[in-house]
């Protein structure tokens, strides 16, 4: 393929920031574009078979012109893989003029938006030409008047031909097909009296038009399509996720050449991981048809509400926007979706929690009832919008793109595999654009319907779309859950509640151990506030302590005293009592601040990491050079780039080093990976780049045109000797390295999702039910720096009965997510330890874990970064303590067999601690 052609290629996939399959369904066009010509005069046959040695599952354009499928998952983002098969053509190729067919006034109107520059999605962000002169938008409404869409502007009929934009023309195939029943002629093939020719002639005069077709097995066989294609563009480009024809018997597409399906968008991560789910120990014939329906309607309730719990906790958690998520119910037809909708509207169901929360949608539906309909339907990803149930029939296909669909529920038996993937398409995007780990929220769960789930799995396909399954009753509750946030002791204690206004609700018994809050009135608990607002600031300081010294308090109350508004006094006249006057700021400020400190740990900020996970260790290999025919560059087209007329080689507008051996400028260039060093692998690279200078040699006249190649294109040829590098590595982690940043972290509230029914269990009982002791909450605790904790075992609670009982003082946590950057492995999270205690003298990470897993990989990886993480923990303390001692870190890995009613945390560090090797 031309190099030319490939760098503009790799330069729209990068500025595009293009996943993997659309990078290279763009590569694939590029190659395409190389082997047969786009022009209209080509051998139509002739390019299918050139075509076809190449791709082996394209049998057949099925136009008069070339044709080419990309069958790609619903989600990975096919209008964006629209926009850089636009820009790359109109780069490489100089090709100015595209049609784009959308199957659907909803995908029409969505295109429009997409492709129009200044929307918040616009799909060419990041193309530098078209900031300067942005594409023109025609479309199948203003395309009659010569006049375009432009968001900054109007153009007039220079967008006919006699400008240099490009032109995309953006029409609905449905308005078309209407058009042409009975044979009538379309619209756009009647005469414009604006542009004195028809706009159908006017396009197929073109001679570098290329049609675009989204979704197109919508509209395949249509009379709609068979008019278009006379336009007899010079390439035809379709994407769809479904490459069958939707009626008449749904036959596959003969002109495919690269396809993406849903089996791999999941395991790549891009899209949501569908589940089928089902009852716990289920019995089909114990039920009725109504009441099987009903249990299934029901059953996708308790999972809605399921994820809903989850998804606030995630977004607590992280500092992410809470997401609404909404469940789909598909109905039988417009009857079956009315009876829904009453019985969901009823009291009976859910004590009538969704009444207002339902909507339909169908084709019976008109005037206001539509419009009040499509208004709530588009406006369901917002917060504000109470929709969490949508009851459709047949409707909700491609182009309603939202990424907070999270539950199916199917009471139909679905017509086609292309239904049922279109279905399951419409909850597959992200919320957050990738995946989170935390399994309800990356997961579209289905409630099985025997003919849905029969389709769908089939029989076991390596790629079949849906490999997991959900037990209600067991991976998800049957009874409703809650979330439930819980301040630490001293935002309780200070304020008798959680200081996030914004939180729900903090946990029954979950208050401070005083039974009466610090600040009394509105206007104290206003300054504490602001004062933990202002403490944050102050984090970079080397310790806690550090912010009760005068000088820091002062500035505390100063931050404090500026950002309040001023404190409206009683009118004269007025008796006050003394808790109406103006509380002494710097007052509040310190005891606020003597809470912080005296019911906090200082975790400092230490960031551990796998040396040899950070960078690479290369093995040696022969590169591969066949692929390099590099020029020499003109020099008048170097001495052009000059600021001054001097003779420079120039780099990226750099003027070039002249180096003692041509193998420097390959090496030079390499340096600048992140992944490479020059100690490590000098030696690799020089071997690398000689063998890139010998080929050079091999076909460049002389030693002048070598440098000269060397010189510009240094950047190119390493990063071509950096790809082939990439198989040759291999790692191991044998040491690590840490990165120590003075601070510490104020504790902030925790959040848990929980039964609903769920009250904060004394943490000295043991549950009966120890299966299901993450769903419960524990407090009484008296040395804890959180009321309310969770454990992941009963170990864990075994040991907070240890530490709560021991003699000696301490206080101690459960750390919050994101607490800790142990990071033990390239690959996997960081590690967070279970438990962090402070003693008068030491304080621990400790990790109570069953005995059979002490000795396994994972655990001692684990281990040796967290005792890697403690010795700089350790180091930092006695560096920046005011008595230049600090408080040493130890790291104890604990067998659950040696929690005992007897033993203590002095007798378990001197037997478990995990010590530094040399």
């Amino acid at each position: 393929m031309s190099r030319e052609s490939q760098r503009h290629a790799n330069a729209v996939a990068n500025r595009l920031s293009l996943r993997e399959p659309l990078r290279e369904s763009l590569h694939l066009l590029d190659r395409v574009s190389d082997l047969i010509r786009l022009d209209k005069s080509q051998d139509v046959a002739a390019a299918l078979e050139t075509l076809s040695a190449e791709f082996p599952e394209l049998e057949d354009f099925e136009r008069d012109f070339p044709s080419l499928c990309f069958a790609i998952a619903t989600g990975v983002g096919k209008t964006r893989l629209m926009a850089a098969f636009a820009a790359y053509l109109h780069r490489a190729h100089g090709i100015r003029h595209f049609f784009i067919l959308a199957p659907n006034l909803t995908i029409y109107e969505k295109l429009i938006s997409d492709f129009a520059p200044g929307h918040d999605k616009y799909v060419f962000q990041g193309i530098a030409e078209f900031a300067q002169n942005p594409p023109e938008i025609i479309t199948g409404d203003n395309y009659e008047s010569g006049r375009g869409v432009r968001r900054d502007r109007e153009v007039t009929s220079d967008m006919f031909g006699r400008d240099q934009a490009i032109h995309i023309n953006i029409f609905n195939v449905s308005k078309i097909n209407t058009e042409v029943r009975g044979g009538r002629s379309p619209r756009i093939k009647r005469l414009s009296e604006y542009i004195g020719q028809s706009y159908f002639e006017y396009l197929s005069d073109l001679d570098d038009l290329v049609l675009m077709m989204d979704e197109s097995h919508r509209y395949r066989a249509s009379a709609g399509v068979a008019a278009i294609n006379e336009l007899k563009p010079v390439l035809g480009l379709e994407l769809t996720a479904t490459p069958r024809v939707e009626s008449g018997g749904g036959q596959e597409f003969r002109n495919v050449v690269y396809r993406y399906p849903l089996s791999a968008a999941m395991d790549d991560g891009y899209v949501k991981e569908p589940a089928v789910a089902t009852r716990e120990n289920f019995d089909k014939s114990q039920y009725t048809d109504v009441q099987l329906e009903r249990l299934k309607l029901e059953d996708g309730v308790r999972v809605h509400e399921d994820v809903k719990v989850e998804l606030e906790v995630y977004a607590r958690q992280n500092g992410k926007p809470v997401v609404k998520p909404f469940m789909l119910v598909v109905a039988t037809d417009t009857t079956h979706a009315d009876d829904l909708v009453r019985q969901i509207q009823a009291d009976d169901f859910f004590g009538g929690a969704y009444r207002d929360k339902v909507i339909q949608v169908h084709s019976n539906q008109r005037g206001e009832e539509k419009e009040e309909t499509i208004e709530r339907l588009l406006k369901v990803q917002s917060a504000a919008e109470p929709t969490e149930i949508v009851v459709h029939v047949n409707k909700l296909k491609e182009g309603w793109d939202v990424n907070n669909l999270f539950t199916i529920v199917p009471l139909r038996a679905a017509k086609s595999q292309i239904l049922t993937e279109q279905t399951i398409g419409r909850g597959l995007r992200l919320p957050y654009g990738q995946r989170t780990g935390v399994a309800a929220v990356d997961r579209l769960t289905i409630i099985a319907h025997d003919q849905f789930q029969a389709i769908i799995d089939e029989a076991n396909k390596p790629d079949s779309i849906i490999r997991k399954g959900v037990v209600i009753g067991k991976d998800v509750a049957e009874e409703p859950r809650k979330t439930v946030t819980v301040a630490p002791v001293f935002t309780a204690a200070l304020f008798g509640e959680a200081a996030d206004s914004d939180a729900p609700p903090v946990a029954a018994g979950s208050s401070s151990p005083e039974s009466t809050p610090v600040f009394l009135t509105a206007r104290e608990r206003d300054i504490g506030r602001a004062t933990l607002a202002a403490v944050k600031r102050y984090e970079t300081l080397s310790g806690s302590g550090l912010l009760l010294g005068s000088e820091v308090r002062q500035k505390i109350a100063d931050d404090v005293r500026s950002s309040l508004p001023p404190y409206q006094r009683p009118l004269e006249g007025v008796d006050t009592d003394d808790a109406d006057k103006e509380p002494d700021i710097e007052q509040v400020v310190k005891t606020t601040l003597e809470y912080v400190v005296h019911h906090s740990i200082d975790i400092p900020r230490v960031i551990v990491l796998p040396k040899g996970e950070v960078h690479y260790e290369f093995t040696d290999f022969d590169l591969d050079c066949r692929n390099i025919s590099m020029q020499p560059v003109s020099v008048d087209i170097l001495i052009e780039h000059l600021r001054n007329r001097t003779r420079h080689y120039l780099s990226e507008g750099d003027s070039k080093t002249v180096e003692p051996h041509p193998e420097n400028y390959i090496v030079r260039a390499l340096l600048d990976f992140d992944d490479i060093s020059y100690d490590h692998h000098a030696a690799l690279l020089y071997k690398l780049a000689g063998q890139v200078v010998a080929h050079l040699r091999s076909y460049l006249p002389d030693e002048d045109a070598v440098l000269n190649v060397l010189q510009y294109h240094q950047k190119n040829l390493a990063g071509l000797v950096h790809t082939q590098m990439q198989p040759h590595y291999h790692e191991a982690v044998t040491e690590y390295e840490a990165l120590v940043s003075s601070g510490f972290t104020t504790l902030t509230t925790a959040t848990y999702g929980v039964p609903e029914n769920e009250n904060v269990r004394d943490y000295r009982q043991q549950p009966r039910d120890l299966s299901r002791i993450r769903q419960y909450l524990f407090g009484g605790f008296k040395r804890c720096l959180y009321p309310v904790q969770r454990f992941d075992s009963d170990t864990e609670r075994q040991f907070a009965v240890l530490l709560e009982k021991e003699r000696e003082e301490l206080k101690w946590l459960k750390p919050a997510d994101n607490t800790f950057q142990i990071r033990f492995s390239h690959e996997a999270p960081p590690y967070e330890p279970d438990f962090v205690v402070e003693t008068d003298f030491v304080k621990y990470l400790c990790e109570p874990k069953r005995a059979d897993q002490i000795q396994t990989d994972i655990v001692q990886a684990k281990a040796r970064a967290a005792v890697e993480w403690c010795e700089h923990a350790s180091r930092h303390e006695a560096e920046t303590a005011s008595d230049n001692v600090g408080k040493p870190w130890r790291y104890l890995l604990i067998p659950h067999d040696a929690i005992t009613a007897t033993v203590t945390l002095k007798a378990l560090s001197e037997r478990y601690e995990v010590k530094p090797t040399d």
